[in-house]
């Protein structure tokens, strides 16, 4: 084993040895400033005895309270705090021994050397331990990491700038960037105003930001700065590699609700059994956390994926949980398993939504979307289910596509049907970030594969939101809900997807991509919408609003469903249930 190569040990062992040489550097240098630096002989006794009692207390407490396990290079002030109280002490017991020996083994002993001493341990003791971490920051500052920009409120670019000069090698802060604080310091970084910033420079090559900003209001005066490494800071890990994660276009679309009410969400699911069809898919997977979060009783998990019903049954760890493998379009299944377990509250988030795929596969769309949610619906009634919560899709607004109409023709049942004592209210918004099939999955694949991204128009536009967001509002819908209404989330402005797929680009990095127009799908079109007219009422909540209801005899809607089920022409029937059906095939 090279004997340089570092263990807990050795370190202890160094630092006792630099110790007692602090020690005893400080006991002679304060006899021969005591003695105008000739130190008589009767003295040097005193001397020889100051630094062994010193010395031993000293050690003794600096092992007990674990100084010489600090790491050179991470030495804080509150390692500081601690040795100073230890140097303190130390000196106050010797102060004490010395008055209470004075006149036996202390005998003529010089006091004023004792506060000498004190001042001047705490000097060489103190600078022995900062030293490694003061070379390093000030005089290596730039060979520990690549100059970084923080853009934090005062009390988060403290933390920042903290961990990074404790635990990161690979970026160093030069810079906070806050205007209403410009001209001061924090942890020996310079605070100034974007306009000094855009002088200031200094080679920055990387963007910490904290995520509590709204990163896409900033993003185009961060690349107004030519930076192109933009990092989100995470404030919930103390692992390094985990702090920072890189900038998503996520964070650059995200489009967070300032009226989340995380307190009525949580009465609504504490302690209550939730079944959750399609808990495999993105939505319902998301449901599932939240449920887990928000302290439901018990989960049903209903997919018919093998795949996707144990990814999320391993995930959900800190509340009961059981799998359940069936298909929503199987009654007799549905109904044992409602009969079995009984639940208080059911959220409906399985469906066919790919529109190209449900496009070619007509029936099968129609036997899940339609029959299964009619399933689960008149199950929940059966068993006298508290609540049930349908999820819907922007795409039932004015459908171009089966998969829109299908999910229309459900919220039509849905607010139509005699719930009796169960409550059932559907939740309509557009599209979510990364879901499975969305558009950012796929123009992710082709960047990192190399290949030009394909977008289909380029004046298509769509909603998104985050997922989690997304569900939370799903969550408080159902919970403010009391039978009947179909709840829109506020999804904020319409997003171009070409902007969309621009910004991923810049965000790669790479310069080789391209943008290819493909042409619009069957069944889809330029523009989503929310609204069917213009005549909505508004909840407590700005992000939650209620569709005009729009009623249809539940009896010939289930006529309607049967006959649609035996038709051969079912996208003339389709039409003749919702009349607003506009099939567009876009070949």
């Amino acid at each position: 084993m090279n004997i340089l190569t570092p263990t807990n040990f050795k370190r202890m062992l160094f630092f006792i040895v630099l110790d007692l040489f602090a020690i005893a550097a400080s006991t002679y240098i304060a006899f021969l400033l005591r003695f105008d630096f000739s130190i008589p002989l009767q003295y040097v006794s005193d001397m020889y005895k100051s630094f062994f009692i010193l010395g031993s207390i000293r050690i003794v407490l600096f092992y007990i309270l674990d100084i010489y396990k600090v790491s050179w290079r991470y030495f804080s002030f509150k390692d500081q705090v601690q040795i100073t109280y230890i140097l303190i002490s130390s000196t106050i017991v010797f102060t004490i021994l010395v008055y209470l020996f004075r006149e036996s083994f202390f005998s003529g002993y010089p006091r004023s050397v004792i506060p000498i001493e004190f001042l001047l341990s705490f000097v060489f003791i103190l600078a022995s331990r900062v030293s490694k971490r003061f070379f390093l920051e000030v005089y290596s500052r730039y060979s520990l990491g690549k100059p970084t920009l923080i853009i934090a409120s005062p009390q988060r670019a403290e933390e920042i700038t903290r961990k990074l000069l404790k635990n990161n090698q690979e970026y160093w802060p030069v810079v906070i960037w806050n205007d209403d604080i410009k001209g001061l310091k924090i942890n020996g970084v310079s605070v100034k105003s974007y306009k000094e910033i855009k002088e200031f420079h200094e080679g920055i090559e990387t963007v910490i930001v904290s995520n509590e900003y709204e990163v896409k209001d900033i993003y185009d005066d961060i690349k107004a700065l030519n930076i192109h490494n933009i990092k989100v800071f995470n404030p919930i890990s103390d692992y390094e590699k985990d702090i920072l994660v890189d900038i998503s276009v996520e964070d650059l679309l995200a489009r967070h609700p300032k009226d989340l009410d995380k307190k009525i969400i949580e009465k609504f699911i504490k302690d209550k059994t939730i079944l959750i069809t399609g808990a495999g898919g993105s939505i319902g997977s998301e449901i599932c956390r939240q449920c887990e979060k928000y302290s439901a009783k018990k989960l049903i998990l209903l997919d018919h994926s093998e795949f996707n019903l144990y990814s999320i049954e391993q995930e959900i760890n800190n509340i009961s949980t059981v799998a359940v493998m069936e298909n929503i379009r199987d009654l007799d299944l549905i109904e044992t398993t409602f009969e079995k377990y009984k639940p208080d509250i059911v959220i409906h988030a399985a469906a066919y939504k790919h529109v190209p795929l449900v496009e070619a596969n007509i029936t099968e769309a129609i036997l899940n979307n339609v029959i299964g949610t009619k399933n689960i619906i008149d199950t929940a009634i059966k068993y006298k289910v508290n609540k049930l919560v349908m999820i819907s899709t922007d795409k039932a607004v004015r459908p171009t596509n089966v998969m829109g109409t299908t999910k229309r023709i459900c919220e039509l049942y849905a607010q139509n049907i005699n719930g009796k004592s169960t409550e059932i209210v559907t939740v309509r918004f557009g599209n979510v970030l990364g879901s499975s099939g969305s558009v950012i999955p796929k123009f992710k694949s082709q960047i990192d594969k190399g290949q030009n991204i394909t977008v289909t128009h380029p004046d298509i536009t769509r909603y998104f939101m985050l997922i989690p967001e997304a569900c939370e509002l799903v969550l408080q819908a159902g919970a403010i809900g009391k039978g009947g209404e179909i709840f829109i989330l506020d999804m904020g402005e319409p997003i171009k997807i070409v902007d969309l797929a621009k910004r991923m680009i810049e965000l790669s990095g790479r310069d080789d991509i391209k943008i290819e127009f493909t042409g619009l799908r069957p069944g889809e079109k330029l523009y989503e919408e929310l609204l069917i007219d213009e005549t909505d009422a508004q909840t407590q909540y700005e992000s939650i609003t209620i569709a005009k209801s729009t009623f249809y005899d539940i009896e010939k809607l289930k006529l309607d469903i049967e006959e649609l089920l035996k038709c051969n022409n079912k996208l003339e029937k389709l039409q003749e249930i919702v009349p607003e059906f506009n099939h567009q095939k876009n070949n």
